[in-house]
């Protein structure tokens, strides 16, 4: 399924034909529910279907405009949340049938605050099981299928269906959630921008739990501005989640555009280049040879932070110890029943002792801190966002060996932010010989989303008449054929 043939409108072209009448929320919405029935069961992008909520939130909307109460761009905008977010009347699976009566009796926060934007939720999609795994695998509820592609190509995880879904065209934006890269390689692998905020900026509250330590929420888009406007929608304090409580939100919409020059870019050269697909390594060092172009200060930079943090004795199994205390119930009394790829990383969550939990986290905080002084001189740091492209989903699960070196892969680099605290943001840069997306991650120091987003929307300007930009067919978003 590889339609892309017409550039695709972003929020704000969006927000201009509600505004003048050449298209309605109402209209969209009929327009994406149409398309959502016809492509998803190839797709497998969505496992539910919020139709009645999203055909009221589309005629509320459209309703307002007309009033002229307009709580802003984000009025009307469809778009799709990940099955971790509680919305109620709907069960929250977190990619297992055996949380199939899981029904939420209220919206979480995240879902409200799209909702008060006056957003409209068009459903619920896939995810890995737990949101446990970077490949977007699920052997229970069914894998998506990355549309760049007529073959089952992998979808990255384990936001895997929001991918898909924004990547078809089936949504513009998406809810996601980043643990070690959950937003970002789904994002890298499917074209789009995905962002990982810092723990604290977005409430938890309300989302199916992985990790406590490393959870965090963020949007999925085609342009960065887009993602930007979800972040800053979601963004702020919240009671239900005492990590955002004493953080000043950030301003609701982007600035204006500020460009890329005096921005001090370095090219993060331990570990990220490592083992990467030379078509991935040539679009990410062409995309920071496209900032020096632009006017920043490009340099190489060794960061041996992130070479510790691999070193750090029993580091993968810090999520998992974490997620036991949430789903460890399941796995003791239905482990025949969950996901075989996902059950043994599970399971090595009970090799973790406490004290060694305690000294984990210590060495995270004594990391973080040298990491400070590392990046004192750096305003952003660029890195290819997966060191390989999509694999087809029969290589891939080929064996459980296979999937394991594909999963540590897929999620190298995207896990050193989580565990470095830092946020980021994938960025298409590319497009390989073969058609696949390549995604650049642009990294920044904790609560500087803005930054990160600032040169991220740097690059794609400077970038907007790349063929590899993201195309959809016509006709979806109301353009002219």
């Amino acid at each position: 399924m590889k339609e892309h043939h017409a550039s695709r409108p972003g929020i704000r072209e969006l927000a201009r034909k509600f505004r003048s009448g050449e298209l309605t929320p109402e209209q969209l919405t009929r327009n994406l529910l149409e398309r959502i029935e016809r492509l998803n069961p190839e797709l497998h992008a969505l496992n539910i279907v919020t139709a009645e909520r999203a055909l009221e939130e589309a005629a509320r909307a459209t309703a307002d405009l007309r009033a002229g109460r307009d709580p802003g761009p984000l009025c009307g905008i469809p778009y799709v949340a990940k099955d971790l977010f509680d919305v109620q009347g709907q069960p929250t699976t977190a990619g297992t049938s055996l949380l199939a009566d899981n029904v939420a009796a209220e919206d979480c926060p995240a879902i409200r605050r799209l909702a008060t934007a006056g957003m409209v939720l068009l459903g619920k999609t896939h995810t890995v099981q737990f949101a446990f795994g970077g490949v977007g695998v699920n052997h229970d509820q069914g894998t998506p299928k990355n549309p760049w592609k007529t073959r089952h190509y992998i979808p990255g995880g384990s936001s895997s269906g929001a991918g898909v879904a924004v990547a078809a065209g089936l949504a513009p934006v998406a809810l996601g959630t980043d643990t070690g890269g959950s937003v970002r390689i789904p994002a890298a692998l499917n074209g789009l921008v995905g962002l990982k905020t810092t723990v604290g900026r977005i409430s938890r509250a309300g989302v199916y739990p992985l990790s406590w330590s490393l959870d965090s929420v963020g949007p999925l888009a085609t342009l960065v501005e887009d993602a930007w406007l979800l972040y800053g929608a979601l963004a702020g304090p919240e009671p239900g989640d005492e990590t955002t409580w004493g953080i000043a939100p950030p301003d609701r919409e982007p600035p204006p555009e500020e460009g890329a020059q005096g921005l001090r870019v370095g090219i993060c050269e331990t570990v990220m280049f490592d083992d990467a697909d030379e078509e991935v390594e040539q679009a990410v060092r062409r995309a920071a040879e496209k900032f020096s172009e632009l006017g920043a200060r490009v340099f190489s930079l060794q960061v041996p932070q992130v070479e510790e943090i691999f070193s750090l004795k029993k580091r993968d199994r810090l999520v998992a110890a974490e997620a036991l205390a949430f789903c460890g119930r399941l796995l003791d009394e239905h482990s025949d029943r969950l996901d075989p790829v996902v059950t043994p990383r599970l399971e090595a969550g009970r090799e973790l002792s406490a004290s060694e939990y305690v000294q984990l986290l210590a060495g995270w905080r004594r990391i973080r801190a040298s990491l400070a002084h590392t990046l004192a001189g750096v305003d952003v740091l660029l890195s290819p966002t997966t060191p390989i492209m999509a694999r087809p989903l029969e290589m891939v699960d080929a064996s459980p060996e296979s999937y394991a070196h594909h999963n540590r892969l897929y999620l190298r680099n995207t896990s050193v932010a989580n565990n470095l605290g830092l946020c980021a943001v994938s960025v298409p840069c590319g497009l390989t010989s073969d058609g696949l997306p390549i995604g650049l991650m642009i990294h920044a120091a904790p609560f500087a989303e803005a930054l990160a987003l600032k040169a991220a929307r740097a690059y794609e300007t400077a970038c907007r008449d790349e063929a590899w930009q993201p195309l959809l067919p016509p006709g979806i978003y109301g353009q002219d054929g």
